[in-house]
């Protein structure tokens, strides 16, 4: 399976009338998750949704890409 890097977002059963609406939730959702945390603590956060989110999509290769179109961008 190749690294897909257009937009995906989306919700089963979800109609939006904006294409951009799903991504602007998961953003939402990301910055809630952070909300009353330390910097230490959001760190941790982010490092625990990275390993729960590689976990999920399992190959190998697509993480392999992720991370090298990750880390071009720094």
């Amino acid at each position: 399976m190749p690294l897909n890097t257009q937009p995906n977002f989306g919700e089963p059963g979800q109609r939006y009338f904006q294409p951009y609406s799903p991504g602007d939730d998961f953003y939402e959702l990301l910055i809630d998750m952070h909300q009353g945390l330390s910097d230490a603590q959001s760190g941790t956060a982010n490092a625990r949704l990275v390993l729960l989110l590689a976990n999920h999509v399992g190959d190998i290769a697509v993480l392999r890409e992720a991370m090298r179109i990750a880390r071009a961008g720094v």
